[in-house]
C-alpha cells in the first residue's frame, strides 16, 4: 500500500490495479531568528587548503566513531551491525544535490526516484513512496509522520556541505530507537558549528536541476560560543512521461536554518538549532501543491568521565502540506528524550533512557479522501536499556530492550541481543537476534476513501502492530591496509503485515485494512573499499533480497504482498574516485538495479560522473552528469501512472573563505 500523489495508484495486485490514488503533504511556519551582539569578537577564518578535502585513509575511516547502533560512540570497525557510513567527502564527490541522491551511496538501501520530487527509500524490502519500516533522523530529530509512519522526502533538506556523515543501518534498531525502526535506521548528522566556520557560497544549475544556490556563515559569540546560519534554494525541472513528454511536476523550495553550540565547560555543552522551509510543486490543471514547515531542537550534554555521561534533548516540529482539492494537513510534534550512559562496574557498559512524544494532527478532508476524526492528538511514552558485557578478551555480548506505549495498541516491546567476536588480523564476526514492531498509523485505522459514502476502502479499527523477528550474521575485515570488506546476511520472519480484506465477500468492495498477511525474507549485503593507490579508490557493493509475503489462513487479501513491497531482488554498485594532476578530481559511479516484478519496472543500469577542478584553495568548480546512459528511464511505479528520470547535467561552484 502506498501513499503517493493524487494520480498514483494506491493498490496494485496480480490482476491489475484497483484502488484510489491519493497524496499527502505539510504548511505552516515557524520563524527562527538568530541575532548576535556586535560587540562579540569573531575569529578570522583562514582559507582551507586543498588537503582539507582529501579522502580519509582506511584506518581513519574505520576509526570514525558512530553512534546509531549503541547510542554511544564506538569505532566503525568494532560495530556489530550492518552499518554503512557515508562521509562528507563521499557526498561531495558523488555530485549529489539532495538527501535521497546522497543515500544512493549506501548499497544496503533501496533508493528509487518516483518523479521530480518523490522518492521510494527502504532497507531490506517493503519499498514504496510511503515506506513505513525505516526510521530516519536528522541530528536526533525523527522526520516521521504519524499519518502513515513514513517520511515525506520532498520536505527533508539541509545544506549538504554541512553534513558530517550519514550512518545507515540495515536491520532492526527497535531495541534503542523503538517503533518503525524495523528494517533499518538512517541517521543524518550535521557538523558542529565549530567545524563549519567562515563563509561558504555555492551556486549552479543545468538541464534538470535548473538552479541551486546556498550560503552559510559561521562565527563566534565570545570565547566558548560558535554559530552558523545558512540559506539555500533550488529549482528542479519536471520528470518525463513514458511517451517522452514532460510531466507537470516541477518544483522549487527554499530553506533557512541555524545552529549554535555553547561549550559552557569542558564537560558541559548546549546546542540549539532550527530550520524553516517553503516549497511549491506543480500539478497539471490545478493549483500548486504547497509544502512548508519548521523545527527547533535543543540538546544539553554533561560528561562526568570517559565512561559516564548524560543528555537531554527536546524538539518541536511543525509541517504543513496542502494538495488543492484533495488533502491538507497541519502536524505539530513535541518530543523529549533523556539518556544516561555509565559503567556500573568494570565489566558492564550500560545506556538507558526515557522518552515522550506528542503529535497533534489536523487534516483537511475532501471528497477524495478523509481521516476521521479530522483532528487528533496522539502520545507515545518509552523507556529503553542496553548493557554490553565482555565475555573474555574477544567476545562481547549486548542485551537490551525498549518498551513503548502508544494510543492504538498500548504497550509494545523490542528486545534484542548481539554477540561480537573480535578475531586476529582486524576481523570481526557478529550475530544478532531482534524483535521489532511497526505500530499503527492514521492511515491504518482512520482512513476513508473516497471521503464520502459509499467507501471503497476504510481503515481497520482492529489493526494491530506489524511484527518482525530478525536473525543476522555479519563479518567485517581489513585484510590489507588498503582493503576493507563487509558481509551481512539476514533472515526475517514477519507477521501481522498489512492486508486489504473484503468486508462482505465475495463483494470486491469495500475493503478494510487489516493484518492478514505474513511472510519471510532473506538476503545478503556485501561491500568492499579498495584504496588502490593514494590517488585511486574503488568502492563496490551488492545486495540480494528474496521476499515472500502471502495471506494468512482466513484472509481474503488478493495482493500477495504486491501492495506492500516494490523492491528489486538484486542491486550492484561500483564507484571509482581519482585524484589527478593539476588539482583535478574524477568520480564515476555505476549502479545496476534489478527489475521490480510486481510493478513491471524493468531492470536498468545507470552512470553518474563528476569532474572537479580546485582552481584555488578556496574555489572549486565541478561538472556533474546524472543518468548518463539513457535519455530517460523508469525506476518505480505502475505503468498507468509512471514517471521517468531523465539524463541531466549541471555545473556547480563552491567558494570558501
Amino acid at each position: 500500500m502506498t501513499l503517493d500523489s493524487p494520480s498514483a495508484s494506491t493498490f496494485h495486485d496480480r490482476r491489475g490495479s484497483r484502488g484510489v490514488g491519493f497524496a499527502t503533504s505539510a504548511l505552516a511556519g515557524l520563524v527562527l531568528i538568530l541575532s548576535a551582539d556586535p560587540t562579540f569578537g569573531q575569529t578570522p577564518q583562514a582559507v582551507q587548503p586543498p588537503g582539507y578535502l582529501k579522502k580519509l585513509s582506511l584506518d581513519e575511516l574505520q576509526a570514525i566513531e558512530v553512534t546509531s547502533v549503541s547510542k554511544r560512540p564506538e569505532k566503525l570497525s568494532e560495530t556489530a551491525s550492518a552499518i554503512q557510513l557515508i562521509t562528507a567527502d563521499d557526498i561531495r564527490r558523488s555530485g549529489a544535490a539532495s538527501l535521497p541522491e546522497a543515500l544512493r551511496l549506501a548499497s544496503n538501501l533501496q533508493v528509487a526516484q518516483v518523479d521530480s520530487r518523490q522518492w521510494a527509500i527502504s532497507a531490506r524490502g517493503f519499498n514504496s513512496t510511503s515506506s513505513n519500516k525505516l526510521l530516519v533522523l536528522i541530528d536526533g530529530r525523527a522526520v516521521y509522520t504519524p499519518l502513515y509512519a513514513g517520511v515525506f522526502w520532498d520536505a527533508q533538506d539541509t545544506l549538504l556541505e554541512d553534513i558530517d556523515r550519514i550512518e545507515v543501518i540495515s536491520g532492526p534498531g527497535a531495541t534503542l530507537w523503538g517503533a518503525n525502526a524495523v528494517n533499518g535506521v538512517i541517521n543524518i548528522i550535521t557538523k558542529t558549528a565549530k567545524d563549519s566556520q567562515g563563509l561558504l557560497v555555492t551556486g549552479g544549475g543545468g538541464s534538470e536541476l535548473h538552479g541551486v544556490g546556498g550560503m552559510r556563515y559561521g562565527g563566534t559569540l565570545g570565547a566558548h560560543i560558535q554559530f552558523r546560519a545558512y540559506g539555500k534554494y533550488f529549482d528542479r525541472d519536471s520528470s518525463a512521461l513514458p511517451v517522452g513528454h514532460q510531466a507537470t511536476d516541477a518544483w522549487n523550495m527554499g530553506q533557512e536554518g541555524f545552529r549554535l553550540d555553547w561549550d559552557a565547560s569542558p564537560a558541559n555543552s548546549v546546542s540549539v538549532q532550527g530550520d524553516v522551509y517553503d516549497g511549491r510543486i506543480a500539478q497539471l490543471g490545478t493549483k500548486h501543491v504547497g509544502v512548508s514547515g519548521g523545527n527547533m531542537l535543543a540538546r544539553w550534554s554533561q560528561t562526568f568521565s570517559k565512561d559516564s555521561d548524560l543528555s537531554l534533548q527536546m524538539y518541536y516540529d511543525r509541517t504543513h502540506r496542502d494538495i488543492p482539492a484533495s488533502f491538507a494537513e497541519i502536524l505539530n510534534t513535541y518530543d523529549a528524550e533523556f539518556q544516561h550512559h555509565f559503567h556500573p562496574s568494570g565489566r558492564h557498559d550500560v545506556v538507558w533512557g526515557l522518552g515522550y512524544r506528542s503529535s497533534s494532527d489536523d487534516v483537511g478532508n475532501s471528497a477524495a479522501l478523509a481521516f476521521l476524526p479530522a483532528q487528533v492528538t496522539r502520545r507515545w511514552f518509552n523507556g529503553f536499556v542496553q548493557d554490553e558485557v565482555p565475555l573474555g578478551d574477544r567476545l562481547r555480548l549486548t542485551l537490551g530492550t525498549k518498551i513503548e506505549h502508544n494510543d492504538y495498541t498500548g504497550v509494545e516491546w523490542g528486545p534484542g541481543s548481539r554477540l561480537a567476536w573480535t578475531l586476529p588480523r582486524r576481523q570481526l564476526l557478529w550475530g544478532a537476534i531482534s524483535r521489532a514492531v511497526r505500530t499503527p498509523s492514521r492511515i491504518d485505522r482512520e482512513l476513508l476513501t473516497p471521503g464520502v459514502p459509499p467507501f471503497l476502502l476504510t481503515g481497520g479499527p482492529n489493526f494491530v502492530s506489524e511484527t518482525l523477528v530478525a536473525y543476522e550474521v555479519g563479518y567485517r575485515s581489513e585484510p590489507h591496509e588498503r582493503l576493507s570488506l563487509t558481509v551481512a546476511t539476514f533472515y526475517n520472519d514477519y507477521d501481522h503485515i498489512r492486508s486489504l480484506e473484503q468486508v462482505k465477500p465475495p463483494a470486491p468492495i469495500p475493503l478494510v485494512i487489516a493484518n492478514g498477511q505474513a511472510g519471510t525474507s532473506y538476503g545478503a549485503e556485501l561491500t568492499a573499499d579498495y584504496r588502490v593507490t593514494d590517488w585511486w579508490r574503488i568502492q563496490t557493493g551488492y545486495s540480494g533480497l528474496h521476499l515472500d509475503l502471502g495471506p494468512k489462513p482466513g484472509s481474503t487479501d488478493k495482493t500477495f504482498g504486491s501492495s506492500e513491497s516494490h523492491t528489486p531482488n538484486h542491486q550492484e554498485f561500483l564507484r571509482q574516485s581519482l585524484d589527478l594532476p593539476a588539482r583535478l578530481q574524477v568520480d564515476v559511479g555505476f549502479r545496476y538495479v534489478g527489475q521490480i516484478v510486481n510493478q513491471t519496472v524493468p531492470a536498468y543500469g545507470e552512470l553518474e560522473a563528476r569532474l572537479a577542478w580546485q582552481a584555488r584553495p578556496a574555489l572549486e568548480l565541478s561538472l556533474v552528469g546524472q543518468n548518463l546512459l539513457h535519455d530517460r528511464h523508469a525506476e518505480f511505479g505502475v505503468p498507468s501512472t509512471r514517471k521517468e528520470a531523465e539524463r541531466g547535467v549541471y555545473g556547480k561552484v563552491v567558494w570558501r573563505l
